[in-house]
């Protein structure tokens, strides 16, 4: 806890008691993409066996030693904030084994937890360095619930595949194959991500700490010349702005990042905190970890198809709008598909007829 006074370059806020959550399990904050993917893989008899044979070719032990030799490795004795903030998040997820933590110099804000047999979290220089007290708490407890949900495995996998990716580049089959599960994955991780976002809050327990942290990562310290409203508006504009075209754009722009845009993390964290689902967790209503194994695997697949056809159903994007209204049998498909690329040629929608001399003129 903190006791109000400076502290290696960071303002300690007053210390305040937030709620523990015994025993909880990774499925009560788990974005249901997510979950209904990690439940499936945990039903997978012999799954995690396979993915530790990997071990022989990934990097991790190459990793933990690269950490150790060349970064700073967070104890009481060194970052002892930061140490302060590791052992609360675990405290309050009821994480049993602190993962060790370390500091990487780097000036780039980032953080990861990786690894296979039991995950490590790295924070960079640049990220301690631009968040205070309570933006960093939200990240730590972000980086605990990738933890928690067990999403280091898979993590890890995704960065030795991109890297595999890039040295069989040359092999047109080979590349194609591994990209495909590159693709994937990094689907699912940038819901998972959206699912650390949410541990993060119940870690820190402070929403508007953890909107100030992903506004400060998209634009930098100057805190005092952004507004968590206009920035969430700016998620809105995103959403439902421009035609079809944009669309296609969006998903062009998304496909090679692991993680989510910064403006649609914070407009997603908001609404889950609004939502019932947060508000149960707070009084204490929750998925318990020792009923993981009991998890139904069809339950939470019927929740991540349900949770996708309300975001298609309520949703703003163009295409998504068009999606759902073929879905429900609209008509003038041709008509709406015209309007909606218009912006590719600057043509005006609504049907034409050649009026046969060549210029490209229509009559009336």
């Amino acid at each position: 806890m903190s006791d109000g006074h400076q502290h290696n370059g960071h303002e300690r806020v007053p210390g305040r008691q937030r709620r523990r959550f015994p025993g909880i399990s990774s499925r009560a904050y788990e974005h249901p993409a997510d979950r209904s993917a990690l439940v499936a893989l945990r039903k997978l008899s012999g799954f995690d066996t396979v993915f530790k044979a990997l071990s022989g070719l990934l990097p991790e032990r190459s990793l933990r030693l690269l950490f150790l030799s060349d970064s700073v490795r967070v104890s009481d004795r060194q970052f002892a904030h930061l140490n302060d903030m590791l052992r609360d998040a675990c405290y309050i997820l009821d994480l049993q084994k602190v993962p060790p933590m370390y500091v990487n110099q780097d000036p780039n804000p980032n953080a990861m937890c990786i690894g296979l047999d039991e995950p490590i979290i790295v924070v960079t220089t640049g990220l301690v360095e631009l968040l205070d007290e309570e933006e960093m708490r939200a990240v730590v407890g972000h980086e605990v619930g990738h933890a928690l949900s067990g999403h280091s495995v898979y993590r890890t996998v995704l960065l030795f595949l991109t890297s595999l990716a890039v040295r069989v580049a040359w092999i047109p089959l080979g590349n194609v194959a591994i990209m495909a599960i590159v693709t994937a994955l990094r689907e699912w991780f940038r819901k998972s991500e959206l699912s650390a976002d949410r541990a993060g809050l119940l870690v820190g327990q402070d929403v508007q700490a953890s909107m100030r942290g992903l506004m400060k990562i998209a634009g930098g310290n100057h805190l005092h010349e952004m507004n968590v409203d206009a920035f969430l508006e700016q998620a809105e504009e995103y959403e439902s702005g421009g035609d079809l075209r944009d669309s296609v754009l969006k998903i062009l722009n998304v496909l090679p990042r692991s993680h989510p845009f910064t403006t649609v993390r914070a407009a997603e964290l908001k609404k889950w905190a609004a939502s019932r689902d947060f508000q149960r967790i707070m009084d204490g209503h929750y998925p318990r970890r020792d009923d993981d194994k009991d998890a139904s695997v069809r339950d939470s697949w019927r929740e991540s198809a349900s949770t996708y056809a309300d975001e298609m159903r309520t949703s703003k994007d163009p295409l998504m709008k068009l999606v759902s209204d073929i879905a429900g049998g609209a008509g003038d498909l041709g008509g709406r598909v015209r309007r909606g690329f218009g912006g590719f040629t600057g043509a005006k929608p609504g049907p034409s007829r050649p009026d046969g001399d060549g210029d490209g003129d229509t009559d009336g």
